[in-house]
């Protein structure tokens, strides 16, 4: 192969988008060029370069939005240069003769012109000769029928619901055996055909819900999720089950942009390169550097140069902007060299210049490498619809038209329906296919022309259009036959580009090389958690410290065998559980994944292989930190060794657990499942470990799961390894008799297990033999069952990663609140409202609005600055304008002009940054009201997603409206909002999230009603609220708009991509421009002529025909083209008469203002307009509902708690009264500290979610922090006190503990004070942390300082000094455990079993009885079997009190212990309230 193949191999292999001559970068584009023409590059393209510098005067890399066609010429001309550069030197070097036949390279000396032919897409006859592989590709379907599940009401699930679907296991039997009930299917394309040619466009236009996005999925070959797909699609001469094989090259980029939010742009477009890199280069280029040239080529091409080296982002991580974060995805996409690409309304959130430009570089690219590309937009202008070449029209599942673009408007107006002057093409053949839109033609009625869906389908099957795609796809068809050799170059093309070991994959390279790009992502990820690894540090290092100095230098004494025993149980599992967050990394990386998978970048599998490589090295260092600090502190056996052994054996437990958690997480559909089997597993593993019961007391039917158990296992080898060798000396506390009198060796023991009579010293081995069960020589056999594990673990990790698929299908079906009474006559009121309206087919005036409103907001002189690393920036400069009653003002501008920002400042949104100038009410400043009397309409669509949209609007109503006005007309009203806002069939609709609920036009619907619902007397503010609408829905919203301003309501709006026929409903104009400057404030006018008048004057003439709202922006040099005219647009507005003009006019509305506010009657200013109590009603109702309604957050706590309690009473089944029941009754009364660990992650969480609505409900000043604490409180306590019981009855009565009341009462109460403190401390940890990750690290620091200085696992006396003084006291668990114990032990008598005995012989002549009188009489516990005989059996304990009077608890303190842990409930309360006060997370 050449390296002219090479260079042309290299830059297809990258789809990296260049330009052709063919295409103007003016708005006024001409028909794209035929598919058959070949785009040229002339030698012109350094003059073509300099065209572009000198339109962008402020340099090459001028940070705009947009995409410049002229500058994707010049910088391709430039790349494909320096490649052809690089690869004249090579052949000159290497003298192939043979390559270079006939084929010179643009030099100098060469006459020809440097065209693509010879490096893209050359004439056939070249490409032959060279042996360079187009992959031209068309696609052809006929019959394509798609049919999913729909069609049935779901009702929404609650509390009981949880449990019958628990003990349901008939159902998803049935559902498994193919015998279940089985959800209505329902057909959601049917019989659609068509074809489309290499380097054609097509435009899919549809109303939501009518099927573009299922048939762009369909088409690129993505048909999960769906129940059938039927009908023949070719791609080539591919079907589309030998197409699966070519999985890469065919893809859709769906709406919503999910990528790793801390990677930045560079990295991540890095990382598809990495995965899609062709396997042979230009020659003298590396792959770094062609990888880097790549990467700059692109961004310069998106225009998003300025944010190479920033972080992608999402909704929680700052990062780019949404515009530039939907142009990675381009990128990102454009990198796959896919031939056939499915985009779905990919221009949404872009501003109308940039939208254009995107389509532009697509209609570039589209020619260039000769692909098929497919593209759903919902608000298409005039000019975007000219790029394209076909469109397709879907009505509710039917294909009613596809044919050339430019005769569909012929076609629709043919079959008699009636354009709107001025409306664009995608807008009026979307709208023939409304049946609230479309209006016919005189002549023309439903009777004699379609009217539904079926109808349509029908017309077009009738057409001569339909003939003539008949006609096309048999030509097709039938060339396929002739045209083998293009199908064999695709098929050679895509085995060509593929790398070493990728040969028979559908992934471009080989495995060992996914695993490598992977680790290098992965650990970039890992060092860019900055927070995450910080606090995972410090919380790694601080438990190190705390447990190195509360078992500071523990001798070899038998004192402090149990201690050492608990020290290495802690140490395991703190760095085991460190691995817990992998359950929701797994569960959350899941979307990217499947993305990544679609694209086949990698397979998923290589994925768990490289993390767990990343993850070792960083928690290996992690532990050896840990280890280090422990081991040298406590005083453990001090050889290398055994300290290697120790460091080895946490880090096995630690790579055991992580994979354990990631195969949860690979089998789990959600997070709820996720815990449950996470607890069942977790608990079982920690009691079958060892420690917490010995191998032999443990119930047989359980003892088999430590075979199977890596810290079950990993607890044996650290014993063995710390006692395997070591010789312990009896200590005084434990040698009987002890005391003055016994000091003969002979006639003494020790009460250790493995001690022997007639010796001090007790032999390790013989310890953890006798102890445990625990054999020495077992330490590498238990370490080699580990690994095998841990082997077997990465096995299962990678099978389900690659077979089990959740998350891949599309939306849910819709959820709906239980009919009642009241609902059905309310929705019954809306269809008959609605049949009305279809009927009088006339915009019927729904209840005459009126507004008392006559506030006139103004604004002088307004500038906004924020902190940056820098400085400060100026996003907003010397803005001024007004908004009165009556009128709708439109907010403009490209995006990052500032709109969002200006309109955050005047509704006093802001809290971050400094505002200078004038916001004023009538001349004054606004008073606390104002937030209150002003509705702003937010741009995320925040809502509490258990709400029913009517619930919504009417928790909005009921808190926002005056106090005074009756809850039925405020109920009314509400009616009428979901009336105008087309919501009726969605009234009893659950709101859901954006992945399961509402889609996100209805969303947005929601967002605008609930404001509305308030009926602000002020103004309303509205931020993009046509954005992700179609432009009907859009169209029906401004309508809706301009009846409230009619009425006198005052409105202020930012809006994209409006088309002519949406702007001419706005009274006035707010242009802003990049850094916040203004460019325009004034009146539109008919036909925008004010406006088209000061842009004239200014030398911005508009044609008759453009989009004035298009055209303004481009002229002012918002998108990539430059600006019209030599002066700054800002500049002239700051010296125009018309600025003076705006200047005087706010001087008289302050001056009138002023005069009508010394009449107002200041205590009318209220800060809510409801008072306290009406605000908790209404709040506690809403958030007892909302709780009620998530069945999952509840059953899984129920579930836990019910699990641990009968996990735990079920291994101490029925303990009796021997001396180890004794401390295994401490055992299980410890267990009751685990509450926390399982509450405190779900509670916090559950905070943060009702938080972040609380944020935006409070900005409106809905309800009080005060309102918000005591809801979440109040919510909490039904389901604390049913877990507490039910947790209770299983802990308690299955071990068999006493039944009395007085102890069983008491032991409830703590059990339940318990919970209950469990749950105030998450929402306490949730109130001060800014979001649920930051509260999710304090999580297992608190948990584990809790449990370790309450006296279990350290008894209080051997507690260094320090801590004993202040940790020990302060620790809430110690009255815990004191309370707990002493009530549990309290008079119990004790008696040993024979293997508890310990063996003494008395001295010659004295009987036991008389030889331990003395130690009897000084307070010597424990009993003797028989006193007359001389060889002893003793027993150490005769009854509970003589247990736990060694760790200093007193059975009178234990009602004080509990008043003063129900005390800390209180401290958390106070704690609460303060912070949610104080404390104001919502930072902007």
């Amino acid at each position: 192969m050449t390296e002219r193949d090479m260079e042309k191999e290299t830059l297809e292999g990258l789809g990296v988008p260049g330009s052709t001559n063919k295409i103007t970068s003016s708005s006024k584009s001409t028909r794209p060029s035929s598919a058959t023409s070949i785009p040229t590059f002339s030698d012109s393209s350094e003059e073509q370069r300099e065209n572009a510098r000198q339109s962008n005067p402020n340099g090459f890399s001028n940070v705009n939005s947009g995409i410049s066609v002229k500058r994707a010429e010049a910088d391709f001309a430039e790349l494909q240069r320096e490649i052809s550069g690089l690869s004249r030197a090579s052949r000159v070097n290497s003298r192939r003769t043979d390559a270079e036949k006939g084929m010179q390279t643009g030099s100098d000396t060469s006459e020809e012109e440097f065209d693509l032919e010879a490096v893209l897409r050359g004439g056939l006859d070249a490409e032959r000769e060279a042996g360079i592989r187009p992959k031209h590709i068309g696609v052809y379907w006929d019959g394509l029928t798609v049919k999913g599940l729909g069609g049935h009401t779901n009702y929404v699930q609650t509390f009981p619901d949880a449990f019958k679907n628990f003990f349901d296991y008939w159902t998803p039997l049935m559902k498994m055996l193919g015998k279940g009930q089985k959800g209505v299917e329902a057909t959601l394309l049917h019989d659609f055909k068509g074809v489309v040619n290499p380097g054609e466009m097509v435009l899919v236009l549809g109303r939501p819900g009518s099927g573009c996005t299922t048939f762009l999925k369909s088409i690129a070959n993505q048909r999960w999720g769906y129940t059938g797909v039927s009908g023949e699609v070719l791609y080539g001469p591919f079907t589309d089950k030998e197409f699966k094989h070519y999985r890469g090259e065919a893809v859709y980029n769906q709406e919503d942009d999910i990528h790793h939010a801390t990677l930045n742009v560079e990295q991540t477009l890095g990382f598809a390169l990495d995965t899609k890199l062709p396997n042979k280069l230009p020659a003298g280029t590396t792959k770094s550097k062609f990888k880097s040239d790549v990467i700059s080529m692109l961004l310069k091409m998106f225009n998003i140069e300025h944010t190479r080296h920033t972080v992608v982002g999402d909704a929680l991580v700052r990062g780019v902007s949404g515009g530039e974060r939907k142009r990675v995805s381009i990128a990102e996409m454009m990198i796959t060299n896919a031939c056939i690409l499915s985009w779905d309304n990919s221009t949404r959130g872009l501003d109308a210049s940039t939208a254009l430009d995107f389509i532009k570089s697509l209609r570039i690219q589209t020619n260039l490498y000769k692909t098929s590309t497919f593209v759903s937009l919902y608000q298409a202008s005039e000019n975007i619809y000219k790029q394209f070449d076909k469109v397709l029209v879907i009505d509710s599942g039917r294909q009613v038209y596809f044919g050339p673009a430019n005769e569909a408007r012929g076609y629709f107006e043919g079959l008699g329906f009636l354009p709107r002057p001025r409306q664009t093409t995608p807008d009026y053949v979307t709208g023939c296919t409304d049946e609230f839109e479309r209006e016919y033609a005189d002549g023309f009625s439903p009777a004699n022309a379609p009217h539904s869906s079926e109808t349509l389908a029908k017309a077009f099957a009738e057409s001569q259009y339909s003939q003539r795609l008949g006609k096309e796809m048999a030509d097709y068809k039938s060339n396929l036959e002739t045209d083998t050799g293009k199908h064999e170059d695709f098929r050679l093309a895509v085995l060509e580009a593929k790398r070493r070991g990728a040969k028979h994959s559908v992934y471009s390279v080989g495995f060992q090389q996914q695993v490598w790009a992977l680790m290098k992502r992965q650990f970039a990820l890992k060092l860019q958690d900055k927070l995450g690894e910080s606090l995972s540090w410090l919380r790694c290092i601080l438990i190190a410290i705390v447990l190195g100095t509360l078992y500071l230098k523990l001798g070899p004494s038998s004192a402090n065998a149990f201690s050492k025993g608990g020290l290495l149980f802690i140490s395991l599992l703190f760095n085991a559980f460190q691995a817990f967050s992998e359950l929701g990394s797994t569960m959350t990386g899941r979307p990217i994944v499947n993305k990544h998978k679609a694209y086949a970048f990698h397979r998923p599998s290589a994925l768990w292989i490289a993390q767990i490589f990343v993850d070792t090295a960083f928690s290996a260092v992690k532990i050896l930190v840990f280890s280090v600090i422990v081991y040298f502190l406590t005083g453990l056996t001090r050889t290398p060794g055994h300290f290697f052994t120790f460091y080895l054996l946490i880090l096995v437990g630690n790579i055991a657990m992580t994979l354990y958690f990631r195969i949860i997480g690979c089998l789990s559909p959600d997070f709820d499942y996720a815990i449950k089997f996470a607890v069942v597993t977790v608990t079982l593993f920690v009691l079958t470990s060892g420690y917490l019961i010995q191998y032999q007391s443990q119930q047989v039917w359980l003892r088999w799961i430590f075979w199977i158990n890596a810290l079950g296992l990993a607890f044996a080898s650290l014993m063995a390894n710390e006692f395997g060798g070591a010789r312990l000396t009896c200590s005084s506390e434990s040698l009987i008799p002890s005391g003055p009198g016994y000091d003969d060796i002979r006639y003494q023991v020790c009460t250790l297990a493995g001690s022997k009579p007639g010796t001090l010293e007790i032999d390790g081995g013989d310890y953890i033999t006798q102890g445990f069960t625990y054999a020495p020589q077992d330490l590498w056999r238990n370490f080699g069952i580990i690994i095998a594990i841990i082997i077997f673990f990465l096995i299962m990790n990678v099978v389900l990663g690659e077979f089990v698929k959740y998350g891949m299908g599309g939306n849910q079906a819709k959820v709906f609140a239980r009919p009642n009474p009241e609902r059905a006559a309310l929705n019954e009121a809306l269809d008959n409202k609605k049949l009305q309206r279809q009927k009088s087919r006339t915009q019927t005036e729904e209840a005459a609005l009126k507004i008392e409103s006559t506030s006139i907001l103004t604004w002088e002189d307004l500038n906004y600055d924020v902190p940056v690393p820098s400085g400060t920036r100026r996003l907003l400069n010397n803005v001024y304008g007004y908004c009165k009653p009556g009128e709708l003002t439109a907010l403009m501008g490209a995006s990052g002009a500032g709109k969002t920002t200006l309109l955050d400042v005047l509704a006093a949104r802001k809290n971050i940054g400094v505002i200078h100038g004038d916001v004023l009410v009538d001349g004054s400043k606004p008073g606390k009201e104002f937030q209150r009397s002003t509705s702003y309409a937010e741009q995320l669509d925040t809502h509490d997603p258990t709400q029913t949209v009517r619930e919504a609007l009417r928790f909005s109503a009921d808190l926002r409206q005056s106090f005074e006005t009756p809850r039925s007309e405020k109920y009314a009203y509400v009616e009428e909002i979901i009336a105008l806002l087309e919501m009726e069939n969605i009234a009893d609709c659950i709101i859901g999230t954006p992945e399961a609920g509402l889609t996100v036009e209805q969303r947005k619907r929601v967002t605008i009603g609930v404001e509305l619902a308030a009926r602000p007397q002020l103004l309303l503010f509205l931020d993009e609220p046509t954005s992700g609408l179609d432009s009907q829905s859009a169209f029906n919203i401004v309508r809706f708009l301009k009846k409230l301003a009619a009425a006198g309501q005052a409105i202020l709006c930012t809006i994209h991509q409006p088309n002519a026929a949406l702007f001419e409903n706005f009274d006035r104009l707010l242009l802003l421009q990049r850094g916040g400057r203004c460019v325009y404030f004034g009146d539109i006018g008919k036909d925008a002529h004010i406006l088209r008048d000061y842009l004239g004057r200014h030398g911005a003439v508009a044609g008759p025909s453009e989009n004035i709202a298009e055209y303004m922006l481009e002229a002012i040099g918002a998108g990539s083209s430059a600006r019209v005219g030599n002066r700054d647009w800002a500049d002239i507005w700051e010296d125009s008469p018309e600025l003076a003009n705006v200047k005087d006019r706010i001087s008289q509305f302050k001056e009138a203002g002023r005069r009508a506010a010394q009449e107002i009657d200041l205590s009318l200013q209220k800060e809510y307009a409801s008072p306290l109590w009406h605000q908790i009603k209404t709040v506690v109702k809403r958030t007892n509902l909302s709780y009620w309604r998530s069945p999952n957050y509840l059953f899984t706590r129920v579930f836990n708690h019910v699990v641990i309690a009968l996990l735990t009473g079920l291994t101490y089944l029925q303990l009796d009264n021997s001396r180890s029941s004794l401390q295994y009754k401490v055992f299980v009364m410890f267990q009751i500290t685990v509450l926390p660990a399982l509450l405190l992650p779900q509670v916090e969480l559950m905070f943060v979610i009702k938080r972040a609505i609380f944020f935006r409900e409070q900005l409106s000043k809905m309800y009080s922090t005060f309102t918000f604490a005591l809801a979440m409180v109040i919510a909490e306590l039904p389901y604390s006190i049913l877990c507490s019981v039910l947790f209770f009855i299983l802990l308690y009565y299955i071990p068999g503990f006493q039944y009395e009341a007085s102890r069983a009462g008491y032991q409830y109460f703590m059990i339940l004070i318990t919970e209950l403190f469990a749950v105030s401390l998450g929402q306490v940890l949730a109130s001060i942390s800014p979001s649920a990750f930051v509260s999710s690290q304090y999580d297992p620091f608190i948990v584990i300082t809790f449990a370790l200085f309450c006296g279990v696992t350290i008894p209080y006396p051997q507690m260094p000094p320090f801590w004993k003084a202040w940790l020990y006291q302060l620790d809430p668990f110690t009255r815990l455990i004191g309370g707990t114990i002493t009530t549990a032990l309290h008079g119990l008598e004790v008696r040993c079993t024979p293997q508890e005995l310990n063996m003494f012989a008395a001295p010659p002549g004295e009987t036991c009885g008389s030889y331990m009188e003395k130690f009897f009489a000084a307070g010597g516990s424990g009993y003797l079997v028989n006193s007359n005989a001389s060889n002893c059996e003793y027993c150490a304990f005769k009854s509970g009190d003589q247990f736990y009077g060694a760790f200093q608890y007193s059975f009178d303190n234990r009602w004080r212990d509990l008043g003063i842990f129900a005390a800390f409930i209180a401290s958390n309360i106070i704690i609460l309230f303060t912070a949610s006060r104080f404390l104001n997370w919502n930072r902007r």
